[in-house]
């Protein structure tokens, strides 16, 4: 009997037989049952069969991605001496402390007797047998040019820096390196965005990919029940519920004034030292109806605008939404607010004072629609005028539901965020408009 066929045969057993047969093993066979991952992974956590070329492991956060990845590079390196395995990841940080260290992680998932040798100062992992992986970061991808592999395993790559093309340069020069043994192979896992590099291999010819998709419940027996209640409640099916927990790859809307790659395109890090820093407000017409927008921006000493925060808050009271605009402006040490006023100016003006809020305040009346005054503001994007300090999922979300011509078809009822930061990068960017009329306090 083989030994797979063993461990389910033990399993199915009523209880008290089980237990008799399991006294018998030796303690390496109880050790193998406990590490066995075919014994108790889901299928669509195993490798498919046929003859791909690369694995694409698209699904929703807690899915269980990490652990796939890692328990395939687990079982090369057992089967295969020779086997060189590159592990790529946005940073060597996150390398380190997700796919080798972490909780389902390389070093976690192996047993004891099989465990590999970390040497970080070489980036480099060693099995007993003599197989290796070496660790790259996706930001350096000159790095990946030379070395030579039979395997590699590419995590998160819809986190992978796409500025200036990073992360598909990244992934071009492993794919020249990959020239060892008979077969290479590569292994990718990730929370789907459509970003470029994920778009390219889902064009792939189908006899060179396989695709695994699934949802964060699919791993739910491993997941705190409250994690899943609580997300579902919070996200629901609203596009980052989609994105993040159904796994769902969202792409973008014909005619709408931002794309996803445009925005991945202007993606940063971090933020250098600004200038200035202005916190935009779009405040709710009613206490429980849409959120207010918040969003802070900052001008660069080279021109260039960089999107620092979104601070917005939903369902929130007047007093509540002008806490969170004073907290913002204190964390961002900004010099002014900029707020709409159409829905009562003096009422937001004065809920602004009301909390402390010491800065200029600038109140903006609108006399053109959302859209029509974003569209200026769009164009600082495409000029590459314009930098993302981070991810935004919601803020993007509502920026790629600004169609041209004057309709919103992202995520609520109106897009909150998005107006804010369009009044923000007004301030900075386009200086007072035609289309503003404009008063301080």
């Amino acid at each position: 009997m083989r030994k797979a066929d063993r461990l389910a045969w033990l399993l199915s057993l009523p209880d008290d037989e089980r237990l008799r047969n399991l006294a018998k093993l030796t303690p390496a066979q109880r050790e193998e049952m406990a590490t066995h991952w075919r014994l108790w992974a889901r299928p669509e956590q195993v490798a498919p069969q046929g003859e791909w070329r690369t694995w694409l492991v698209m699904a929703g956060r807690g899915f269980g991605k990490t652990r796939a990845g890692a328990e395939w590079v687990r079982e090369i390196a057992g089967a295969d001496p020779e086997a060189r395995i590159a592990l790529v990841g946005a940073s060597l940080g996150e390398v380190r402390a997700v796919m080798v260290e972490g909780e389902s992680g390389l070093l976690a998932v192996s047993p004891p007797r099989r465990r590999p040798k970390f040497e970080s100062s070489l980036r480099r992992l060693t099995w007993p047998n003599g197989a290796q992986a070496t660790l790259y970061s996706a930001g350096e991808p000159e790095s990946l040019r030379g070395p030579q592999h039979s395997h590699a395993w590419c995590d998160e790559i819809a986190k992978w820096d796409n500025a200036a093309g990073r992360a598909i340069s990244a992934w071009d020069n492993l794919l020249f390196g990959m020239r060892l043994g008979d077969h290479p192979r590569l292994m990718a896992t990730t929370t789907p965005r459509a970003v470029p590099l994920v778009q390219r291999l889902l064009g792939e010819p189908e006899h060179d990919i396989a695709i695994t998709r699934g949802r964060t419940e699919d791993n739910r027996d491993n997941l705190p029940g409250r994690y899943l209640r609580d997300m579902r409640r919070t996200f629901g099916k609203s596009m980052l519920g989609r994105q993040e927990l159904d796994g769902e790859l969202l792409l973008d809307i014909e005619g709408a004034l931002w794309t996803r790659a445009l925005i991945e395109q202007c993606r940063e890090h971090a933020a250098p030292k600004c200038t200035r820093v202005v916190v935009a407000v779009d405040p709710p017409a009613t206490a429980g109806g849409d959120a207010c927008g918040i969003v802070v921006v900052g001008l660069g000493e080279d021109g260039t605008a960089h999107v620092l925060a979104d601070a917005s808050v939903r369902r929130a009271s007047p007093e509540r939404w002008a806490r969170a605009v004073a907290q913002a402006a204190a964390a961002w040490n900004a010099d002014r607010v900029v707020a709409e006023a159409n829905q009562g100016g003096a009422m937001v003006g004065s809920v602004l004072r009301a909390a402390d809020l010491t800065l200029p305040l600038r109140l903006v009346h609108a006399s053109r629609g959302k859209v029509a005054r974003a569209e200026p503001v769009a164009a600082l994007y495409e000029a590459g005028r314009v930098r993302h300090a981070g991810t935004f999922a919601a803020l993007e979300d509502e920026m790629c539901g600004l169609i041209a011509g004057g309709r919103y078809e992202g995520p609520g009822r109106s897009p909150d965020r998005a107006d804010a930061l369009v009044w923000g990068l007004t301030e900075l960017m386009l200086g007072r408009r035609d289309a503003l009329k404009i008063r301080s306090i």
